[in-house]
């Protein structure tokens, strides 16, 4: 993979893989880097570059003290998955679970209740 560049004027972390772009892109907001998007284009998918691209942003937070608030389903997801110690002690867990709970209610729609005392 090409190496991750991080452009902090315009809140992005990027990399070129075969062409295509995939970006991480954040604001900051009071002390914490809020992830609003990870994307990935199609042809490079399924290659980890958006975990690639959410280590450079949890390292980049680290080093600058910098609380993180995973607001795209993705990087709560990542979060969750990877946080195992201290060396993540900024994300916002309650944040994270709140999102998660989000993302599986939109993946997973209820569906209609069943037909209680129904003839087939």
């Amino acid at each position: 993979m090409s190496s991750i560049l991080h452009d902090p004027a315009a809140r992005r972390f990027c990399t070129v893989v075969e062409g295509w772009e995939a970006v991480l892109e954040y604001r900051l907001t009071d002390g914490s880097m809020c992830i609003t998007h990870t994307g990935v284009p199609a042809p490079i998918a399924g290659r980890g570059i958006a975990a690639e691209l959410m280590r450079a942003a949890i390292g980049a937070a680290t080093t600058a003290g910098w609380r993180i608030d995973p607001q795209c389903s993705y990087a709560a997801a990542f979060l969750r998955r990877n946080t195992l110690g201290d060396e993540h002690k900024h994300v916002d867990a309650l944040h994270v679970d709140a999102l998660l709970d989000e993302a599986l209610d939109e993946s997973f729609p209820a569906s209609d209740p069943p037909s209680v005392g129904a003839s087939s």
